[in-house]
Formats: structure tokens, C-alpha cells, sequence
């Protein structure tokens, strides 16, 4: 499967972050079937191509815990409220992609026995080999570290060749291209770059992992149906950060 990856797409293991708020559609908060619907079509799309697949997605549609803690909430439990958010996106994530046919498994970074499975490196790695998506849940499993840095950690101790961060913006702006209609996107980055100009497109632990290691990361918006799947075969979307600099 491995060769054939890499002949087809050019990427032959991926990590693909998503956001909670990916999982909403036009609702205020919780989980819209439909879109879940339309997200698992587009991965299992991906997969069908050969591509190893390891999902990491937020919680914020449910709970976020820097949100939580802002209000008077006790920051760790905040952030564990988030981590069990992301395990009910991943469990919605995993019914929607079985029922295309495709099979998966949820790893969690808590212990949830009755749901998922614990997260260990060699059984992640054993199901992606046997061609299973694979959920990690939970973010990485201890308050103060956001999704994004379980997206990089993650990406890493699977040796995915990119880290993909699909979001509600076609990449990486100046400013936020929502409130100034003069932002202007970014097509390439480097690592230094994002953190010198405080871009917020992830948090700094999750860039300084990525850059150490040499990871690249393709931000780019999910709100165009095939985006991911262009992004996969290499086609320009989105904001590029690193892995050449």
C-alpha cells in the first residue's frame, strides 16, 4: 500500500487535523450528522487512493477548555472537559467513515476502554499499515496543550510525511481575513516566520515541534469540497509552512 501512495499522491502517510467547529455546519454548537456525512465522503475519497490516514479533530463545537477557563473554570478541568469533547467528535467521526465502508479505529490519549482503544505508537502504526484510519482522541492527554500541538506530536510518532490542517480560511493571513477585507494570504511560510510575526494558524508548540523535526504543514480551507484530496496529490491550496527551510 505504501508504494502505491507515494507513486499516486506523492504523500504516502498523512496527518489531518480538524477543527471542532468543522462538525457544526450552520449550528450554534454539537455535532451536524450532515456534515459529518460530507467530511467522512471526502476521506474515505483519500484513502481509496492508497494514503494512510491518522485524524486528529478539536473539540471546540462541544467544549473549549481555554474558553472554560476564561469564564472562573479551573484550567485543568477545563481542558479535560475539551479532551472528552474530542472524543465524542471522534466517535461521530468513526459510525460516519464505517458506514462508507471504511475501517477505523479511535485512540485515545485518556483511558476510555468502553469507547476506544488506549493510545499506544506500535498500535497506531500497526493499523495504518493494515490500511485502518486512525482517530487519535483526547488531544495528548494533559491540560495546557492544544489540539494543534497533538496534531504535530501525533504526525510525528507516526511518521506522516505532512501535517494537514483544514480549517474555516483558504490558509494563513496577515490578519484575520473575516474582520479586514485588506489581509493578505500567505502562499508559503517558514517555520520562523510564523512565529516571529505571531501568526495564529497554530499554537507556537505545535510549530516549534513541526520545525524541529522538518515537518510540513499545509493549511487550507475545508469549506471547498476536494480541497482535500487536492491538497493530498500536491495541487496549491492553501498556505505551506516549512519542510524546505
Amino acid at each position: 500500500m505504501a508504494g502505491t501512495a507515494q507513486g499516486s499522491t506523492g504523500h504516502r502517510r498523512i496527518l489531518l487535523k480538524l477543527s471542532g467547529e468543522a462538525l457544526l455546519g450552520d449550528m450554534p454548537y454539537g455535532i451536524s450528522p450532515a456534515v459529518v456525512d460530507l467530511l467522512a465522503r471526502e476521506i474515505v475519497r483519500v484513502h481509496g487512493l492508497g494514503v494512510e490516514i491518522g485524524l486528529v479533530v478539536g473539540g471546540g463545537n462541544i467544549f473549549r477548555g481555554v474558553a472554560g477557563s476564561a469564564q472562573g473554570m479551573d484550567r485543568t478541568a477545563a481542558d479535560q472537559m475539551g479532551m472528552l469533547a474530542t472524543v465524542m467528535n471522534s466517535l461521530a467521526l468513526q459510525d460516519s467513515l464505517n458506514r462508507h465502508g471504511v475501517q477505523v479505529r479511535v485512540l485515545s490519549a485518556i483511558e476510555v476502554g468502553q469507547v476506544a482503544e488506549p493510545f499506544i505508537r506500535g498500535r497506531a502504526l500497526n493499523h495504518l499499515i493494515k490500511g485502518r484510519i486512525v482517530i487519535f482522541a483526547a488531544g495528548t492527554g494533559n491540560p495546557f496543550f492544544t489540539t494543534d500541538t497533538a496534531a504535530a506530536l501525533r504526525a510525528l510518532e507516526i511518521n506522516a510525511d505532512v501535517l494537514f490542517k483544514a480549517t474555516r480560511v483558504d490558509g494563513v493571513y496577515d490578519k484575520d481575513p473575516e474582520v479586514a477585507p485588506d489581509a493578505k494570504r500567505y502562499s508559503s511560510l517558514t517555520y520562523q516566520d510564523v512565529l516571529e510575526k505571531g501568526l495564529k494558524v497554530m499554537d507556537a508548540a505545535a510549530i516549534s515541534l513541526a520545525s524541529d523535526a522538518g515537518l510540513p504543514v499545509v493549511v487550507f480551507s475545508l469549506q471547498v469540497p476536494g480541497n482535500i484530496e487536492r491538497a493530498v496529490k500536491g495541487e496549491s491550496v492553501g498556505t505551506r509552512i516549512g519542510g524546505g527551510d
